[in-house]
Formats: structure tokens, sequence, C-alpha cells
């Protein structure tokens, strides 16, 4: 496959690629001479970082949580589904409050209140305590991350510097998991469950006072009145969404589950009919209508999906099957994260002479291979034979596709949505991540009762039929990330010139 096709196209600017006119009263302001924007990239991925973190380092804290706590399994599964509710559902609300009310004060407002929430969780003495805990972080981690993103975006408009400071951003979110459940077993294991969610404390502290010196506020100018409309529908429609997803982990044919995905999809509906007729919209469509930036936030869907749904079962097969502890597990997972952070420093050097397209079309083959290597995992495996290569070719296929998905995602966004931009991002990947939770634990499910049913002699039934399910898991896994190779091939159309060139920059007005 040849990354010719990029070179052949018109040169065009960023927007009329893209196919996103200027919007009204825009001010794109120029951050691309900010004298200290690799000290303020640092500080934008350490915030990215404490909330990748936050999923992975969490889940393995729960089972001492829910003894220490004395939980039952629903209250257990509630500690992530109340973070995963407040986090999805109100991620676009996040963005465009980031983008009126500022970047900056968003971001440090953010990283404060995740930190305070973090600390809550990790003082918690109830069962009570810890949710409403989690669900103040995903809210807090809802007004942080689109403005994290934002800072990024405008601080680092276009060219190879962009391309560096997305190569940082990208890396992260793909390897973040994979650290997290790293410190999550060295602090179950060394320390307690508490100290899971006391972590993010210092890490929040460094961001804020790094937050404060670095980095320039910017909002937007003109009409800011908020869409109220808009955001009560966009913020019902997601968390009916995200909620009805994980009710399906219990049963797609039950009437929760199905009352609410119908309730979510009609909601967002709704949203969409209410943005194009509204003169200031909360989500203007020419952020997700153009088939470029389209084909970005659907990749970034699948690729939500199938990270998640290789982590959590790898992690099973690990601790369950091959007996490792929660460290172990966490330690032998960085060989992934050893690969992204390598391929994402190469891929950022290369990417401005192959363009964007290439490796977002391969990026999904290599990811795909990695999860189909991993669905031949036995009972007896062997690591460095089973798990290690799946894991070096996952990590290789997911840094081709992080490294320059946020660019094509949010080429040609004006300054005045860039943190909208950010959060619809953001929220396709959270629920990409919903639908692959709810998907592949369904699949997981059926393979082991399909199993016991066809082998009912085995000598060891149940880690046979356990792996079963993940051997199920990983191959519909593959699938699902392989996806996002012809929607890169036909959809992601944008030439190297393009992705160099720097867009006109304009005063400063806030």
């Amino acid at each position: 496959m040849s990354s010719a096709p990029d070179s052949t196209l018109p040169t065009a600017t960023p927007e009329a690629v893209i196919g996103t006119e200027p919007a009204p009263e825009d001010t794109r302001i120029d951050h691309s001479a900010h004298p200290r924007r690799w000290w303020l990239l640092a500080v934008v991925a350490l915030a990215q970082l404490m909330v990748v973190l936050d999923g992975t380092i969490v889940n393995i804290a729960l089972p001492q949580a829910q003894t220490a706590l004395g939980m039952t399994d629903g209250d257990r599964t509630w500690v992530v589904t109340i973070y995963a509710l407040a986090f999805g559902s109100l991620l676009l609300l996040g963005g465009r409050i980031a983008d009126y009310w500022g970047r900056k004060r968003s971001f440090i407002v953010g990283m404060i209140g995740f930190a305070v929430a973090s600390a809550i969780g990790g003082f918690a003495m109830t069962t009570e305590q810890l949710l409403l805990a989690r669900g103040l972080q995903g809210a807090f981690a809802a007004l942080l991350a689109p403005a994290a993103l934002a800072i990024l975006t405008i601080t680092f408009p276009t060219g190879r510097d962009r391309i560096k400071a997305f190569a940082v951003y990208g890396a992260i979110g793909g390897g973040g998991a994979a650290v997290g459940l790293v410190l999550g077993g060295v602090l179950t294991e060394y320390a307690s469950w508490s100290w899971c969610l006391l972590v993010n404390v210092p890490i929040a502290m460094i961001a804020v006072i790094g937050g404060l010196v670095f980095i320039n506020e910017s909002r937007a100018t003109g009409n800011t009145r908020y869409d109220m409309p808009g955001a009560i529908l966009v913020v019902g429609g997601l968390a009916s969404v995200v909620f009805g997803f994980s009710r399906a982990e219990e049963g797609w044919d039950r009437l929760d589950t199905i009352g609410f995905l119908a309730l979510g999809v009609v909601l967002l509906a709704a949203f969409v009919w209410v943005e194009s007729r509204v003169a200031n919209p909360m989500l203007p469509l020419r952020v997700i209508l153009n088939p470029v930036r389209g084909g970005a936030f659907l990749v970034a869907a699948v690729l939500g999906a199938a990270l998640l749904g290789g982590l959590l079962f790898l992690t099973f097969y690990l601790q369950i099957v091959l007996k490792f502890t929660p460290l172990t597990a966490g330690l032998a997972i960085l060989p992934m994260t050893a690969t992204i952070t390598i391929s994402a420093i190469l891929l950022s050097r290369v990417l401005p002479r192959v363009g964007v397209r290439l490796p977002m079309t391969v990026g999904p083959i290599f990811a795909a291979a990695g999860l189909f290597w991993l669905s031949f995992v036995t009972v007896d495996g062997i690591y460095a034979v089973n798990v290690l290569p799946g894991l070096i070719l996952l990590g290789l296929g997911l840094a081709l596709v992080f490294v320059p998905l946020q660019n094509v995602a949010l080429s040609g966004i004006s300054n005045r949505d860039a943190g909208v931009a950010s959060a619809a991002v953001a929220a396709m990947q959270q629920i990409g991540g919903s639908i692959g939770s709810a998907l592949f634990t369904a699949i997981y499910t059926a393979a082991i009762a399909a199993y016991v049913v066809t082998n009912p002699a085995s000598g060891n039934l149940q880690l046979e039929s356990l792996v079963s399910g993940y051997s199920s898991a990983f191959i519909w896994a593959a699938c699902t990330v392989l996806i996002g190779a012809p929607i890169s091939f036909f959809m992601i159309r944008v030439t190297r010139a393009q992705l160099l060139s720097t867009p006109t920059a304009a005063p400063h007005a806030g």
C-alpha cells in the first residue's frame, strides 16, 4: 500500500481539506510562538496520563476495595459504571464550557476537582462515598480532558511541532492504560487500594502549578451563549447510551438495556435536529459531518472498543489462567507500552514524508494481527510465545493510528470550536469503549456457555471454558479494529503539504 495518492491530491488549506468553514466571529490565536510550549506539552501530557491511568488503576484496586468496604458485586460494577456515565455524558458540555469560559481556567478547575474527588475516594469509609467520588472524578475529567486537548491544538496549530506534540499525546493515550495496570499492581500489593486514587493528588498538584505557569488563557469570542436545549439533549442522550451498554453486559434482551439504548438514540437524534437549527449550537455540525473528520471519529470509536476488549480479557488471562499477580500482569503488558512509545517517536519523524493515510490504514491491520495472535491462548500457554508477540503487534498498530489520529480529527478546527471538537474525539472513544465492553463481554459469556455444553467431560473444564471465552473476545476485538483500515483508506485524505501547512493567525482577543 502506498502513500502516493496523498501527494497527488490538490493543494488546499487545512480548512478546505477538512471542509470546515471558519465559524462566525472566529478568533484564530497564534500560540505557535509560545516560548515554553514544550513545557506546556509536558503539563498537558501529565493531565492526559492521569485521566488514562484512572481507568485501569482503579480496576486493579477494586477486589481489595470491595473487601474493605463490604461492597456487593453490583456496587463494585457501579464503581466503574458511574465514572464512565459521568465522563461520557458530560464530555461535549465540558468541551463547550472550556471554549466559552476559558481553556486554562477549565484545565485548572478540572484538575483541582479531579484531585479533590480522588482524595474523597481514597479516604472513603463507605461504598456511597466511593461512588460519589467516582462520579465527581468523571464529571471533572469531562471538563479537564477536552480543555487539555484544546490547549494542545491551539498551541501547536500545524506543522512538524504539532506532529511531535500529538505523537506524545497519542502514545500516552495508547500506552497509559498499561502503565495504570503496573502502578495499580504496585500500589495494591505494597500499599493499599486507597493509594490507587490518592496517587492522583500529587500528580494533579504538579500539573496545576505547571498549568498556571506555562498555559496562556484562550477562549472563544463573539456569541458565547450556551445552547441549553442542545446541552440537555446531548447529556441525556450520551448518558442513556453509555448506561444502556453497561447494562447490556448482563443481557441484551433486558428491558432496561433496550429502553436506555432506544432513549439514547432518540435524544441524540433530537440533538442533531436542534443543532442544525439553532444560531449558536453546542456542537456545530460542521465539526463532525465532514468525511475526513468523520472518518477519524469512526476510527477513534473502533479503536476504543478494541483496546478495551484487548486489555480487559488479557489481564483476566494473565491472572486467572497463567496465575500472574496483579503486579506481574501489569509488568507483562509493558512491552506493548514500550512498542507504542518507540513507534510514536519514529513515526513522528517520518509522518511529514508519508502522510497520515498510510499509517492509519496499516495500523488497524497490525493491531488486528496482534489481537488475532492473542486469540490462540491456551490453558498451558507460555507468555513469551502466546502473549508477547501479540502485544508487540498490537502496540505497533495502536501507535500507527493514535499518533496521526488527533492531527486528522482536529485539523482545520477553528480555535472557537477547539474544546468541543476535542470533546467529540474523546466522546467517540468513550462510546466505543462502552460498546466494546458490552459486546465482547456478551461474546465471552456465550463462548463459555457453548464450550461447557460441547465439552462436558473435559478434565479442566473451568479454565478451558474461560480460555475459550477470552479467545472469542480477542477474535471479535480484532475484527472490530480491522474495520478502521477501510475507513482510513477511503475517508482519510489529507496531503503531506496540508499536514504541514500553517493557518492564518489573527490577534488574540481573549
